[in-house]
């Protein structure tokens, strides 16, 4: 099930372990993707993106967050012209290979229909386009409480998750693991969350982590899809049908 963006926004944005979570996945992900190689591309994020698109927004051709309707949209950025758009879950208004450097956050695990997630993922991603999924770790202690966005929804095994990619059309190319620190409020483990991280990634297999980060690409297929749902997008018209309301936003 999708969590109601209010809970999603006020997690990663109010709550020290929520901004914590942002920044160590985030700098996970730019290891894969340093925002230098954005550059003149489309990035899009599909479920609650925005915590991990603030790096690409100065290279990047263009950034588009989707979310889903049953979890709501915020307006993101901050300061900025709005690039949240509220979508289908399983009809996103975007253009046939028209993205380059996808993501997931709270997109695949907490959907009840992945397959048709997967199939929007594989239509609108180009030619050699990338995807980063963030699901919970199955056996890590981050998907077993309910106090964080990633207690809800499915979780993974790392395996589980390459086979569904594999199933759909992708190859899986790189994984990592994040979040090796307990989900705890408590000042002492919020403090060392950067020790943990670093001894986590050396010491510890990639069970021991909160999240799994699972990078795949998009492998050369014959056509296929539905004609009727590439014929009713609008895809750059609906970005400026969507004006952002006044008042304080997250950062």
């Amino acid at each position: 099930m999708h969590l109601d963006v209010l809970e999603l926004r006020n997690f990663y944005y109010r709550t020290k372990l929520g901004r914590v979570a942002q920044r160590v996945i985030r700098d996970r992900m730019v290891e894969f993707w340093p925002p230098e190689e954005a550059r003149g591309r489309t990035v899009a994020g599909f479920g609650f993106p925005v915590p991990l698109l603030r790096p690409y927004l100065g290279h990047a051709r263009r950034v588009i967050a989707l979310m889903p309707g049953p979890q709501g949209v915020m307006p993101w950025p901050s300061g900025q012209p709005n690039i949240s758009v509220l979508c289908e879950e399983m009809l996103w208004p975007l253009d046939t290979g028209s993205v380059d450097l996808l993501v997931l956050l709270h997109g695949l695990d907490t959907s009840g229909h992945p397959t048709e997630v997967l199939s929007e993922c594989l239509r609108v991603l180009g030619p050699g386009g990338k995807a980063l999924f963030i699901v919970p770790n199955r056996s890590g202690l981050w998907a077993r409480r309910d106090a964080t966005p990633f207690g809800y929804g499915r979780p993974y095994s790392s395996g589980q998750l390459e086979s569904q990619l594999l199933m759909h059309g992708f190859q899986p190319e790189r994984h990592t693991a994040a979040l090796f620190g307990p989900p705890s409020e408590k000042r002492f483990w919020l403090r060392s969350s950067g020790v943990w991280e670093r001894f986590g990634r050396q010491a510890f297999t990639s069970l021991a982590g909160g999240v799994f980060l699972a990078e795949a690409t998009k492998l050369a297929q014959t056509p296929g899809g539905s004609a009727v749902k590439d014929m009713v997008r609008d895809p750059l018209r609906v970005l400026d049908a969507v004006n952002a309301p006044s008042g304080p936003e997250p950062a």
